[in-house]
């Protein structure tokens, strides 16, 4: 008789970690060896200074879009650098074994192949895979629309800082061959348009991927599932064809479809994302009263935490507090607030998955933990922002208050034991019906 093999345990998460960082470090260096190869010891250097000074504006504008529930480091980190040194390495090997059978196979055609089929396959499919892995690895951490853009967005960012050390250290050559200075020839004409006119086009591109992986998650249907992302890469293998062929029609041609064509998509991209990362501050408006309403914060919280505005006030207040501790618990509070509103979002959206309970709780845990210095800070800020706190019904009819004269709320809760009920409804996800009344929070006055 055979024995059946053991399995093996998963490996832990600092195995891999290291395992991703070492794949990637390999990448990084092997591509930036070809580089140098290819365009010179100078002109790497100089494509590599160039090509970076894009790069904080786009990390800042993504920064921005996701700051309401920001993904967890490792994941922005992990998603930059495949696109910087992953997605360029089999981009760049592929595009360069494609582009020589085309030539041998038809070679009046090959680069106009190469330009608007080939590279627009290969390089969005490559960038593609990291918002893949992402969501299906790492899927906890993504919600909806936004996520799906910041995790696009920062891999095709880091595809573009890599790509742009090629041409420009091309473009620094060809100048130096003809003796031209830099700032008059392929060098400058280069930077002003793939580092000053377009530096959104990698980032519009692998969005509309990260849109339709957002989509999928954010979907009941099964056939959603599927369709998004496939829909999503397709577009975004399109916009990516139409680009590169544009510039194969002119000086002329290529004006008209930038104006025509790439500004309003790229508008239309901004827009959404800018109204969805405003929908998810409405949707902690809206969600975290029914948690208010049972204990597990002040009522101010909800609409504090609403406003990017009074979230800065409340940290400011956090480190005149406490230093920077109190200002880690009081990030730490407004995160896991955002995610616990989110998640009983989607759980109100698209049905409660079977973990929502666990996960809910675990959220609430460290949600109390944090409570001591984030919740009379954020009242405070709400009241210095002028924020409209709207009480939820029955709050200030419950027992146990103690009066704070001149406040805008009713008062602190007065006992220290957590709350037994999860949510303020008696129907829901993941709350009990019925329940009787909580215990309350105490919250240090202000």
């Amino acid at each position: 008789m055979f024995r059946r093999p053991r399995r093996l345990p998963p490996p832990s998460p600092a195995v891999r970690v290291g395992g991703i960082t070492v794949l990637l470090v390999s990448c990084g260096l092997t591509v930036l060896e070809l580089l140098r190869r290819t365009v010179g010891t100078e002109g790497f250097l100089v494509g590599v200074a160039l090509s970076a000074l894009p790069v904080p504006l786009l990390v800042a504008a993504f920064w921005w879009v996701g700051r309401v529930h920001p993904q967890p480091r490792r994941n922005l980190l992990f998603a930059f650098g495949w696109g910087s040194c992953a997605a360029t390495l089999i981009a760049v090997l592929t595009n360069e074994r494609v582009g020589d059978w085309l030539t041998s196979v038809d070679p009046g055609d090959s680069e106009r192949l190469t330009l608007t089929v080939v590279a627009p396959v290969v390089e969005e499919t490559t960038k593609g895979l990291a918002v893949l892995l992402v969501f299906a690895f790492r899927r906890s951490g993504v919600r909806g629309v936004v996520d799906g853009v910041v995790i696009a967005g920062l891999t095709a960012t880091g595809f573009a800082f890599t790509e742009n050390i090629l041409y420009l250290g091309k473009a620094f050559g060809e100048d130096r061959a003809e003796g031209s200075e830099a700032l008059d020839g392929a060098t400058a004409a280069t930077f002003l348009m793939r580092a000053v006119v377009s530096p959104f086009a990698h980032p519009l591109f692998t969005a509309m991927a990260g849109l339709g992986f957002a989509l999928a998650c954010t979907g009941r249907r099964r056939s959603r599932r599927v369709l998004a992302p496939a829909g999503g890469l397709l577009t975004a293998m399109t916009l990516h064809g139409a680009w590169n062929g544009a510039s194969m029609l002119g000086p002329l041609g290529f004006l008209l479809v930038y104006v025509a064509f790439m500004v309003p998509v790229f508008g239309l991209m901004v827009w959404l994302a800018v109204r969805a990362r405003g929908d998810q501050l409405r949707t902690v408006a809206r969600q975290l009263p029914a948690y208010a309403v049972t204990g597990w914060m002040a009522p101010a919280v909800p609409s504090a935490l609403s406003s990017m505005a009074t979230r800065r006030v409340a940290i400011d207040l956090a480190r005149a507090a406490g230093g920077e501790a109190a200002v880690r618990d009081a990030r730490e509070y407004q995160e896991v607030a955002t995610a616990l509103a989110l998640l009983r979002a989607g759980a109100e959206h698209r049905g409660a998955a079977p973990d929502f309970t666990v996960r809910e709780g675990e959220l609430l845990r460290r949600l109390w933990r944090c409570r001591a210095i984030a919740q009379p800070t954020l009242a405070q800020a709400a009241l210095l922002t002028q924020r409209p706190v709207r009480v939820p019904p029955g709050w200030a009819a419950r027992p146990g208050w103690v009066a704070h004269p001149g406040r805008a709320t009713p008062g602190w809760p007065a006992t220290g034991r957590p709350p037994a009920s999860t949510a303020a409804a008696s129907s829901g996800p993941g709350v009990p019906p019925g329940g009787g009344r909580p215990s309350w929070p105490v919250i240090p006055r202000w």
